[in-house]
C-alpha cells in the first residue's frame, strides 16, 4: 500500500478486495448473458453501552468497534471525559460492547428514535439538536486548492464504491491530506467510524476538514458540528434544513465539489481563494464517481 501513490498518505484507506465485504453474484445483463458481480455485503452490528442494547446498524463489517465508539459519541452517551474501560467485539454474535467507568442508562433518551433520510435507515434520538447552541467552531481557514487537491486524490482512490457500487465514503482530511477513509452503506456509519477513530487516538477536529461522498442533509452536519470540525464538503447536493443548521453552527459546508466547481452555501469567510480555478482540471465528464448519492 505505501507504494501506491494514492494510498500512501493514508492512515486509513480502502481495500476493496478484504474479505467478508463483497461477494460476486451471478445474473444476467440486457443481452441474456450470465455475467459475475461484486456485490456489497449487509450485515447487522448490535451496539451495547455496558449492559444497555442501544442499536442494531446495518453496516459492511469492517471496523465494528470505531463505529460503536463514534455512534455512542455522535448520540452523546458517552461525555467528553468518559473513560472507557473495554471494547469487546464478538464476531459471531454481531455485537459490541462498549464499557465506561460511569455507570449509564439512557431508556428515557432511546424512546426518542427518529429515522434520518441516510440509506440503510440511519437511526439518530430525538435529542439531536441538544447541545448545538453550545458549539464553536474555529476559524480555521481552509485554501481552495486544498480543495481541489482532496477531490482529485480521493476520487482516484481505490474503494469498495469503485469496485461494487452500492456504498457512501467518507474521509478525514488535513489541508489537502486525506488521512483516514472510511466506507459503508449508510454515510451515517461511515461518519460514525471516523468519529470512533478521532476518539480512539485522541485527535482533534480544530484543523479537519469531513469529505462524504453523499448528500449534506441534517444529520451529517449535526454530526460534522459535534466532531469539532468546522469544514464539510461533498462532491454531491444539500438539503434546507442541512443548510439552515450549518449557517446557525457556522459551518462552512460546501457540495457540488467536481473538477473545478464547487458551491458553499455556509461559512464562505474561511475560504482562502489561492488558486485560480482555470488553473485547474475539470472533471471528465464520465468519471467513475458519481455525486448524486
Amino acid at each position: 500500500m505505501a507504494q501506491d501513490p494514492d494510498l500512501s498518505e493514508y492512515l486509513i484507506a480502502p481495500d476493496p478486495a478484504a474479505a467478508r465485504l463483497t461477494r460476486a453474484v451471478r445474473g444476467v445483463d440486457q443481452d441474456g448473458a450470465e455475467t459475475d458481480l461484486q456485490v456489497v455485503e449487509e450485515r447487522p452490528l448490535t451496539i451495547y453501552l455496558n449492559r444497555q442494547e442501544v442499536v442494531t446498524a446495518m453496516t459492511i463489517g469492517d471496523y465494528p468497534e470505531y463505529l460503536a465508539l463514534g455512534f455512542l459519541r455522535n448520540q452523546r452517551m458517552l461525555d467528553a471525559d468518559d473513560e472507557i474501560t473495554r471494547v469487546d467485539y464478538d464476531e459471531e454474535l454481531e455485537t459490541v460492547v462498549v464499557r465506561t467507568a460511569r455507570q449509564t442508562d439512557y431508556e428515557d433518551k432511546m424512546r426518542r428514535r427518529t429515522r434520518t433520510s441516510g440509506c440503510a435507515v440511519g437511526t439518530v434520538f430525538g435529542d439531536m439538536m441538544e447541545g448545538l447552541d453550545q458549539v464553536r467552531l474555529p476559524q480555521t481557514p481552509v485554501a481552495t486548492s486544498a480543495l481541489y487537491a482532496l477531490s482529485a486524490r480521493i476520487n482516484r482512490t481505490p474503494s469498495l464504491y469503485l469496485a461494487a457500487g452500492a456504498i457512501h465514503g467518507t474521509v478525514l482530511c488535513q489541508d489537502g491530506r486525506a488521512l483516514v477513509y472510511m466506507e459503508d452503506v449508510g454515510r451515517h456509519n461511515a461518519v460514525d467510524k471516523i468519529a470512533g477513530w478521532m476518539l480512539s487516538e485522541g485527535v482533534g477536529g480544530a484543523d479537519k476538514i469531513l469529505y462524504t461522498t453523499g448528500r449534506l442533509t441534517s444529520e451529517m452536519v449535526i454530526k460534522t458540528a459535534m466532531m469539532g470540525i468546522p469544514v464539510l464538503a461533498s462532491r454531491s447536493g444539500f438539503t434546507a434544513w442541512g443548510v439552515e443548521i450549518a449557517r446557525q453552527v457556522g459551518l462552512t459546508l460546501i457540495g457540488r465539489l467536481k473538477g473545478r466547481r464547487f458551491i458553499c452555501l455556509s461559512g464562505q469567510d474561511r475560504l482562502v481563494r489561492d488558486v485560480d480555478p482555470r488553473t485547474v482540471a475539470d472533471e471528465p465528464g464520465r468519471s467513475g464517481r458519481k455525486g448524486g448519492a
